[in-house]
């Protein structure tokens, strides 16, 4: 623990020199706003070593993380707001208070995962009059907003009884879509006015309504939607540059390939990874 403790006292002090008179100018010269990119990328980079189960790159990307937090810590120091010794007994505080099943009464360690989160969520505080959802924040990536407020929804019992459940909203949503679009269809063939359909419009109101499903049904088979589409995203990815590869391997290319050839290259690619 002392080795631990010293450790985390140099990297605090090396922090606090590098945003010094004498540091680095180009930490001196950040803000709060412009460190924010870096650490929504770290982040990022913290699950994708996780996603390929890199524990050497995970310990790196945590260092880079953690690098954040020393960040803002300071700068909030050297403002006067707080420094890294609140934020870290701010944690030990909430981590206690969260855990009443735990640090109060041990019997609710037999307590199942869903109902320790249940307690977790119940102790949040809320602002004022703002409701159940008031503590989502309305400045988180779409993904991750609709899985909260998803979630919170679900605490207060306004949920799907079971991932059917939502597979057969899913089912209602994408027949809300076929129908908009059946309409636009309608009366572009009608009015012969092509302009007036090239908006988003309803189908695509629709369509978000059919995401935000999904990220429930995600949610309900116990997957977490922003990884679960990062594995989708890196699949695709795999598989079209494989399908890019045998097009070259025939001499071919994506605007000379048809349709029909495209699609049967597309089926062999995901045979060979079956196989």
């Amino acid at each position: 623990m002392a080795e631990t403790e010293a450790t985390f006292e140099r990297v605090v002090a090396i922090m606090a020199r590098l945003r010094g008179p004498e540091g680095c100018p180009w930490d001196r010269r950040q803000t709060f706003e412009t460190i924010v990119p870096y650490t929504l990328e770290e982040t990022y980079e913290v699950a994708e070593a996780i996603e390929r189960r890199d524990w050497t790159a995970l310990q790196d990307e945590l260092g880079d993380l953690l690098l954040q937090v020393l960040f803002y810590s300071q700068m909030a120091s050297e403002a006067g707001y707080f420094n890294i010794a609140d934020v870290i007994a701010g944690l030990s505080r909430k981590l206690i208070e969260r855990h009443p099943h735990v640090f109060e009464d041990e019997s609710g360690m037999r307590m199942s995962a869903e109902e320790a989160l249940g307690k977790w969520e119940s102790r949040k505080p809320r602002p004022a009059n703002s409701g159940r959802l008031g503590g989502v924040s309305r400045g988180l990536p779409a993904l991750l907003e609709a899985r909260k407020l998803g979630a919170r929804a679900a605490a207060a019992g306004f949920d799907w009884p079971d991932a059917a459940g939502v597979l057969a909203k899913l089912e209602e949503e994408i027949a809300e879509i076929r129908a908009e679009l059946s309409a636009q269809s309608d009366d572009t063939a009608t009015s012969g006015d092509t302009e007036a359909q090239a908006g988003p419009g309803k189908a695509a109101e629709e369509a978000g309504d059919l995401l935000f499903t999904m990220v429930n049904l995600a949610r309900k088979l116990g997957a977490d939607p922003e990884a679960t589409l990062k594995r989708a995203n890196r699949k695709f990815r795999r598989r079209f540059e494989r399908l890019e590869s045998l097009l070259q391997a025939r001499g071919s290319e994506f605007e000379r390939a048809g349709p029909e050839e495209l699609e049967r290259l597309w089926e062999q690619v995901k045979r060979e990874e079956r196989r």
